[in-house]
């Protein structure tokens, strides 16, 4: 079976999704506007950097092709982004290299647009690292950090408990975690007894955001909840409208 997240059909969606024009992903002016520019707003919306400690470090899980970790440049000193996906984190060190990517986006069939994808002003290069690992399986050595940030990620995973149980291996005292997620539990990604929400084996309703909770236990407090929505575009006329937890 092919990683659709190996294949240029997602890589060229993931760089519109991540660096697209508003009008590039959107080009209809009824359609869900607030659910564009998802990689920059769980950044600004989802982290108090005034709350952390002066020069804090960040890593993203699950980093695609690193808008959120050109965001966190910003206000981190040192940001790293991992990601399963060689081509995505080829396409992210290509865009911190040569400041540019050009790739194409779907009209409709065969027909595409060029486009360019470019960093955000105010990204500092340096500061930022963009490494292949599987999340499961990261190096002893990565480090801990002050932010630690999973963008639509555990849904994605062959064992997400055993990704939020090492969670607290990566952090400093009193860091902070952003998990969001619209829980598309797929088999194709995840096997059935570990997907966190669904049906229990009572026959019992069991919500994603629990199970999360009960697997982080007392390590971490809850600082709050909120929807997310996010737009990822297919072609001209077809949209993943999705909101993330």
């Amino acid at each position: 079976m092919v990683d659709p997240y190996e294949t240029d059909e997602l890589l060229n969606q993931y760089l519109l999704f991540h660096y697209g024009a508003d009008d590039n992903v959107l080009p209809y002016s009824d359609g869900p506007r607030a659910a564009l520019n998802f990689p920059v707003r769980v950044v600004e919306e989802c982290i108090d950097f005034r709350s952390l400690p002066q020069s804090p470090v960040a890593l993203e899980l699950g980093c695609a092709v690193g808008r959120s970790c050109f965001e966190l440049s910003r206000y981190c000193s040192r940001v790293v982004g991992v990601d399963r996906s060689r081509l995505f984190i080829r396409a992210a060190q290509q865009l911190q290299t040569n400041g540019r990517l050009a790739f194409r986006y779907q009209e409709e069939g065969n027909a595409y647009a060029p486009a360019v994808a470019m960093p955000p002003g105010g990204a500092i290069m340096e500061r930022i690292m963009f490494e292949h690992d599987d999340v499961l399986e990261l190096r002893d050595d990565i480090g801990k950090f002050d932010v630690v940030l999973l963008a639509n990620l555990i849904d994605r995973l062959r064992d997400p408990k055993c990704c939020l149980e090492r969670l607290q291996t990566l952090c400093r005292p009193g860091a902070r975690v952003i998990i969001t997620s619209p829980y598309t539990w797929l088999e194709d990604f995840t096997k059935h007894e570990n997907w966190l929400g669904g049906f229990g084996a009572k026959g019992d309703r069991i919500h994603s955001i629990h199970t999360i909770g009960t697997i982080l236990g007392d390590a971490f407090d809850l600082h709050g909840v909120k929807d997310m929505p996010f737009l990822i575009r297919e072609h001209a006329r077809k949209f993943q409208w999705c909101i993330a937890q």
